[in-house]
């Protein structure tokens, strides 16, 4: 039988480590369903760049553990990464509710800057179909007191940079969320008028030339019949009409989700992070 030996050098620094941390409370509202799961590189000593990340739910309950196994590569490279749970739109929590949360859990996070040792200056959000949504529409809102809860009332929940993969960007362009039976439409909705909601919740609305919008990052599938890949031509076009930093990724033949994802292209969207955050 053979018999080897190794000899492996100690890892002072921790390099390539990451642990996670669940059930954060990031907010009084909500109760669990304003929680987040944080990964974070063992390294407490330095400062990280923050990418929060929503996990796309239809704007319901997102369940954490779908890309977790995917973030915690960013995290092992150097980056604290927070996917973020929110107010479920099915429960009577309806538009603003989850966009509300996300930028608190912002506020909360550069607030406790130091608990997580997080850079508070560098900070990207990255979501996928309705967390996509999310995150341009926070992208599009930094720092608006419209969609500012009174919790950390004086710290920034604006970002540096936003990734969104297949997230409608214009909620008046998918008939079928505007079925009048849907249960999510509805608690979208509630007792608002269902028009100017959905115009409120489109990202591709909030773009102007004298608007900031940051550096923004489109991926999307063509055969996605969920959410139309049109929708990230469109929104890319009209960010680089009016002069922004925009990009996007087609993933030729991809549905929503599924045989959308690759090594190839989330490395290409966490190169894009990188690039903006370091």
């Amino acid at each position: 039988m053979a018999f080897t030996k190794k000899t492996y050098p100690n890892n002072p620094q921790r390099t390539g480590m990451a642990r996670m941390v669940d059930g954060i409370a990031y907010s009084k509202i909500g109760g669990a369903k304003t929680t987040l799961t944080l990964l974070r590189p063992w390294e407490e000593d330095a400062r990280y760049p923050l990418v929060v990340f929503v996990q796309g739910s239809g704007w319901t309950t997102p369940d954490r553990g779908f890309e977790i196994p995917q973030l915690s590569r960013l995290s092992q490279q150097g980056y604290v990464v927070a996917s973020v749970c929110h107010r479920d739109a099915t429960e009577g929590n309806p538009f603003p509710a989850f966009l509300q949360d996300v930028k608190t859990a912002i506020r909360f996070l550069r607030a406790h800057a130091d608990d997580y040792s997080i850079d508070a200056g560098r900070v990207g959000i990255y979501g996928t179909s309705s967390g996509g949504n999310t995150a341009l529409l926070a992208a599009a809102t930094g720092d608006d007191p419209k969609y500012r809860t009174g919790e950390y009332p004086d710290v920034s929940d604006a970002v540096n940079c936003v990734v969104s993969c297949f997230g409608p960007t214009d909620l008046t362009m998918i008939p079928d969320i505007q079925d009048p039976m849907d249960d999510i439409f509805l608690g979208l909705i509630g007792d608002n008028d269902a028009a100017a909601v959905l115009r409120e919740m489109s990202p591709c609305r909030y773009i102007s030339k004298d608007a900031p919008f940051p550096p923004c990052l489109l991926a999307h599938g063509t055969d996605d019949s969920i959410v139309p890949y049109f929708m990230a031509k469109d929104m890319a076009e009209k960010l680089s009409a009016c002069g922004k930093d925009v990009r996007l990724l087609t993933v030729t033949g991809a549905p929503h989700e599924d045989t959308f994802w690759s090594w190839p292209l989330i490395e290409d969207i966490y190169a894009f992070i990188k690039e903006h955050i370091g």
